[in-house]
């Protein structure tokens, strides 16, 4: 008969520390199991069942009690992303779920690190990324009884309010449906996040090679087709064709789709107008004669009839109310969570199902209607306006650079490379970096989401790097990106082809406050901060640049040479405005305030 230490032999050996061979043994679960038997333990099945599942790439940061996974995970041929602190895992994870159609996936070690972690999780659920995160944990029944273990934490019911679901794994031979279950339920319906609890004995624990195999699979159909029904769809054909000036706003639930041709058809065949939000823009190309996001102003007011595409009306969108949408309209909503219609107003033709075969249920319906060339004449105009406004400011000569010239020199090197993934953070940053920016390509634009958190940035560079095989540029604000800045250390370690602008003007929203008496102002950062030192430092390139022209020069040098660059770009310090373009969210007292 095989004795617990023997069984564990193998995992004894690959601890590096004496700590972690401790702790092992301590939570190993003991195994009477026939001599010569093939073993098996919870690494090897978690491993087994990821893999058999697709996942090649794990994000996180190892510790007690998942060191072992990391290893374990690169010695089988797979790659395993190890960042600096597991807030940027988790968005990177995330991020990488985004652009796949399959779960990211984040592991973590227990307590802190899983409420690190946790931040990330409740994002990917909120913007509707598909991501699984993995942690450690203590017992269940040292944690019932606050017995006080190391790093004690309720992880399971923690998690719970944050994302899609939340399981925990209590015994060896569970490990394969635990993971089965945690992919569809983050494929499945609207994408979320899933937390997997795994106790740390159960790494450990043993069971028989044969008998284990027989516990992992493959969901079937894990993220079925939803058919919107027939009724529905005649009602919004209806809708769509009697408007004088529809619209069509599409929301990164649609990038998500990967319907890309089907969601142009529509747009082409219709002739009706569209506005992409920011992580939809190059769904169709920002270039593209139907595209008014130009006039983003103009048609939200004007139009009757709005066809949501994979957008909620959030507050992004104001709530679908108020000044921001004008004349009385009527909504056509593609979603695939019933109780997502009528969440801020009503939904005149709800169709429920999945974005592609709603996408194609109107095409069909909607196929010989007449174009509203006359609705679509007068957007074309204001979007040449508003275009012919804006070009001037991006070439204006100012002594020295603003968010306009800056960002009008990287756009006339990007237009070169649709294939780039341009991540974007910040508020003044990303207000102007989405407006000024075109994209061409579907997903080929990450920013802030849902939520407009900070602090995205780094995590989203290195997923998108190395889920695209292709370069990154992110264009950050400097407040945005002390948020992960130490994660470029994670970028220069696996030599990502990743860009960073830094749009440095020395402070929150703007670097001009003045300073209180006898204290540094709140706002503000140290002027002496030079980024691209920090770069070289971590073993990347730094460039400074401090005009248009240098700007558009280090950013072609660095996309040519693939190698981890900072280009820490000089910018007025009186750019930008308070809070960006969502200033009347702020909250600003008026007591004793001139009236």
């Amino acid at each position: 008969m095989a004795v617990k230490s023997a069984a564990l032999n193998g995992t004894e050996q690959r601890c590096s520390t004496l700590i972690e061979r401790e702790f092992i043994m301590s939570n190993a679960t003991a195994a009477v199991i026939p001599e010569g038997v093939e073993l098996t333990d919870g690494f090897h099945l978690l491993m087994e069942s990821l893999e058999m599942n697709g996942i090649t790439n794990i994000y996180g940061l190892l510790g007690i009690p998942v060191t072992e996974i990391g290893r374990m995970w690169q010695a089988r041929g797979n790659k395993f992303f190890s960042f600096r602190n597991e807030q940027n895992a988790g968005y990177a994870a995330s991020v990488a779920g985004y652009l796949t159609k399959k779960p990211g996936v984040c592991v973590t070690v227990s307590a802190p690190g899983f409420l690190n972690g946790l931040t990330a999780l409740a994002n990917a659920t909120t913007n509707c990324f598909p991501m699984i995160l993995i942690s450690g944990s203590s017992e269940r029944e040292i944690v019932d009884l606050q017995q006080g273990d190391y790093e004690e934490m309720d992880q399971l019911n923690i998690a719970r309010p944050h994302c899609k679901a939340s399981f925990r794994i209590n015994r060896t031979e569970d490990i394969g449906v635990a993971v089965v279950r945690a992919i569809r339920t983050a494929l499945s319906g609207r994408p979320g996040g899933v937390y997997l609890d795994i106790p740390a004995r159960l790494f450990s624990t043993v069971m028989s090679a044969e008998e284990g195999a027989k516990t992992l699979f493959v969901p079937v159909d894990p993220a079925p087709e939803q058919i919107p029904g027939p009724s529905a769809v005649a009602r919004a054909v209806e809708l769509i064709k009697g408007a004088k000036k529809p619209l069509i706003l599409l929301g990164k639930g649609a990038a998500y789709a990967q319907c890309d041709a089907d969601i142009k058809a529509l747009i082409e065949e219709t002739g009706i107008p569209f506005t992409p939000m920011s992580m939809a823009k190059g769904l169709v190309s920002d270039t593209h004669p139907q595209c008014a996001a130009a006039a983003r102003s103009m048609v939200l007011q004007e139009s009757d009839v709005v066809v949501l595409i994979g957008a909620r009306l959030n507050w992004l969108l104001a709530h679908g109310k108020g000044k921001t949408w004008g004349v009385a309209k009527k909504f056509v909503q593609i979603d695939i969570q019933a109780n997502e219609m009528d969440s801020n107003v009503p939904i005149a033709a709800p169709l429920v199902g999945d974005v592609a075969s709603c996408v194609n249920a109107l095409r069909a319906g909607l196929k010989g209607m007449t174009k509203p060339t006359e609705w679509m004449g007068a957007i074309a105009e204001r979007v040449t306006t508003t275009k012919g406004k804006l070009a001037s400011k991006l070439t204006a000569a100012t002594p020295v650079m603003n968010y306009f010239n800056s960002l009008g020199a990287i756009r006339d090197v990007l237009k070169n490379y649709p294939d780039i993934t341009l991540v974007n953070e910040g508020a003044n940053t990303l207000d102007n970096a989405r407006m000024v920016i075109d994209q061409y390509l579907p997903r080929k634009r990450v920013d802030t989401g849902t939520w407009g958190v900070m602090g995205i940035g780094m995590g989203s560079a290195v997923a998108a790097a190395v889920e695209t095989g292709k370069p990154v540029v992110a264009i950050c604000g400097d407040s945005a990106f002390g948020f992960s800045a130490m994660e470029y250390e994670t970028i220069t370690r696996y030599n990502l082809p990743v860009t960073v602008i830094i749009m440095n003007n020395g402070g929150i929203y703007r670097g001009d406050e003045a300073n209180p008496e006898h204290q540094f102002s709140c706002m503000l950062f140290n002027p002496n901060t030079k980024y691209d030192q920090f770069s070289v430092a971590l073993g990347g390139e730094g460039v400074r640049a401090e005009t248009p022209e240098q700007l558009a020069k280090a950013l072609e040098a660095s996309l040519k040479s693939g190698k981890p660059t900072i280009i820490d770009a000089i910018i007025d310090p009186a750019a930008g405005v308070e809070s960006g373009r969502i200033g009347n969210l702020n909250i600003v007292s008026t007591i004793g305030k001139k009236k």
